[in-house]
């Protein structure tokens, strides 16, 4: 999804530098050769060992490893998985400071093409791989011996980067370079590299994923939509199947309670499925799904269609949008207790921007409430959140961005002024109707 998107952009940015710097030491006058791709290693550091990630480019691999592997890359895993396997084992092995061997096992070995280099696209076998030190020895601190290519292919070499170590925070897809594995051109050796990442804590670790928590809904425009749009009526009564009038300070307060508490535990409970991988949800159909509650609930502040249960239908729509906020953590190969906490915290995070929103936005709309204006901005603002409905729904359906949705991105950048607006319209309205009924008096 969208960290995957990011990550790639990010990673090509940083492939597309190093071509860059080696093809500016390949001038003299002028261009000798374009660059080879270089090998990437992505390392992810948790409590208790190390995710990592390999990206092999298949025309230096086949030159190592043969087997005309860049030749028929789309059933590369299928024809050659069992020796890739062995091959790669037996040219990665990380060692701790006092020589202790880890256990190093692969997970899953699949073909992409990379589309931007300067020596044009080319195939890559990506590696997703666990090391693990042996008892009470850090995943921090380890001597790598890696000669994968290079054993063969002596002008090859591999970036190693951290990719994520969450107890320092970095959770984003930021890698930033640790060690660069090559031979060394004045003794002909391959050395081992040092790996050492400086350590963290829990702590560090949980409160960034509370700001990340936070950081998720101010960017989700789609969710706060959703509970706004569905708090529309909520300090409204139903009269003729129409909404009419006021129904008080205690009941609104009531009813908005309930509302934001049902969507609380909905999407708590489709967070931590999805987070501890218990049940994968396609993406795309989340998307639309979440824009399709959005427009269900602009129909509802219309006109009612479930006056009186909102609660269950918050609780329903939370499900959905738990499964978007479980992506989140899907994919940051933690232990158990760094999900637990991450769990935890990202939901804090969640819902201290909830109340935050609600906390400067609902009282206008209380105040709102005792005036004939209401009904005019309630219809207005059901509208609005119908069109970007649609709008999203038919950009999540086609994958091409549309005017409507363009223009709400837009609309972002001026949140707090938008709710300043709100407050404005809210307290002159309000003086307003005072005044005219103090003048009828």
């Amino acid at each position: 999804m969208i960290i995957n998107h990011i990550f790639s952009s990010r990673l090509a940015f940083a492939k597309r530098l190093v071509f860059i710097g080696l093809a500016l030491l390949s001038f003299s006058g002028k261009l000798l050769a374009h660059p080879m791709p270089n090998s990437w290693l992505l390392l992810d550091i948790n409590g208790s060992e190390v995710k990592a990630e390999l990206q092999l480019p298949l025309s230096e691999l086949e030159t190592a490893f043969g087997n005309a592997v860049n030749q028929h890359p789309d059933d590369l895993v299928s024809r050659l998985g069992p020796q890739l396997n062995a091959y790669l084992l037996q040219h990665i092995h990380p060692v701790s400071m006092d020589g202790k061997k880890w256990t190093v096992r692969i997970d899953k070995m699949l073909v992409q093409p990379v589309q931007q280099s300067l020596s044009g696209p080319y195939n890559e076998l990506r590696v997703l791989l666990t090391w693990t030190p042996p008892a009470n020895e850090t995943p921090r601190h380890f001597m790598l011996n890696y000669d994968v290519i290079i054993h063969q292919v002596v002008t090859h070499f591999a970036l190693v980067s951290v990719r994520r170590d969450w107890d320092n925070a970095q959770t984003a897809d930021h890698p930033y370079q640790v060690a660069v594995i090559r031979v060394n051109t004045v003794e002909n050796k391959l050395y081992p590299v040092e790996i050492n990442v400086q350590a963290g804590t829990l702590w560090v670790g949980f409160t960034n994923m509370v700001s990340l928590g936070m950081n998720h809904i101010k960017e989700g425009t789609d969710h706060l939509l959703f509970l706004l749009t569905l708090l529309l009526p909520a300090t409204l009564m139903v009269r003729n199947k129409k909404w009419n009038g006021f129904v008080g300070t205690k009941a609104s307060l009531v009813n908005i309670l309930k509302i934001v508490t049902a969507f609380t535990i909905g999407h708590s409970i489709t967070l931590i499925i999805g987070a501890l991988g218990i049940f994968h949800f396609p993406g795309r159909v989340i998307e639309v799904l979440i824009a399709l509650s959005i427009l269900i609930s602009a129909i509802h502040a219309y006109r009612p269609l479930f006056a009186g249960k909102e609660m269950y239908i918050a609780a329903g729509f939370g499900l959905i949008h738990g499964m978007a906020f479980a992506e989140t953590l899907l994919n940051l190969n933690l232990d158990g207790l760094r999900m637990t906490l991450s769990i935890l915290g990202f939901n804090i995070g969640i819902e201290l921007m909830q109340l935050f929103v609600i906390a400067i936005v609902i009282p206008w709309l209380m105040l709102m409430s005792r005036t004939t204006v209401y009904p005019v901005f309630r219809t207005a603002g059901a509208i609005f959140a119908g069109i970007a409905a649609l709008a999203w729904i038919t950009e999540r359906i086609s994958s091409q961005s549309n005017l409507v949705t363009k223009v709400i991105l837009r609309l972002t950048d001026y949140e707090l002024w938008l709710v300043l607006a709100i407050a404005i319209f809210a307290v002159v309205a309000f003086a307003t109707s005072r005044l005219k009924k103090a003048l009828l008096i």
